[in-house]
């Protein structure tokens, strides 16, 4: 196991998009770097030692990518936080204001298990608004949030107010310019 990378060599940095004044950081340097890729999921695998977990939760579409190999190495179930529409069976609907409107998350009804641990984890924490209400709307049918999980974190964003009293733990931060 690689014990160090230097993910910022890799993750690439977009200015304006996908509006003038934002700068993107995209993952997908990472996923050109198999040794990136998987330094990352051995340090989100070294993150989870010690927890209790019995899920972990990854919201569409980049957290896939990360959460779906932790999840097998961890040998533990993936549970999917998606848009309305994407998944097949009866969801459980949270609706959470963004800077300018709001926007909806879903997840399968079978797929929350009340009194069971769930980390979440996404490609980036940004705001913390989309998982803050994943984090609620497992809440809200019985499930505990263990924590999250993420490849980079942006704190300048004030996601750690959002996401207070959970802990956040992220390979790569950001500080903004």
């Amino acid at each position: 196991m690689d014990t160090n990378y230097d993910l910022d060599s890799v993750i690439r940095k977009v200015p304006n998009f996908p509006k003038q004044g934002v700068l993107y950081y995209d993952i997908t340097g990472i996923l050109a770097e198999p040794k990136a890729f998987r330094y990352c999921i051995d340090r989100l695998e070294e993150l989870c030692k010690g927890r209790k977990i019995d899920a972990i939760a990854a919201v569409e579409a980049r957290g896939f990518v990360f959460a779906a190999p932790l999840a097998e190495r961890l040998s533990l179930p993936l549970i999917l936080v998606r848009k309305p529409g994407k998944l097949p069976n009866k969801t459980y609907k949270k609706s959470f204001d963004l800077e300018y409107g709001s926007d909806v998350i879903c997840v399968q009804e079978v797929d929350i298990v009340p009194n069971t641990n769930v980390m979440l984890v996404d490609d980036l924490i940004a705001t913390g608004g989309t998982l803050k209400a994943a984090a609620t709307m497992f809440k809200e049918h019985g499930a505990h949030v263990e924590g999250f999980l993420g490849v980079i974190g942006l704190p300048f964003l004030d996601y750690e107010k959002v996401l207070d009293g959970y802990p956040v733990d992220v390979l790569q931060i950001y500080h903004g310019e």
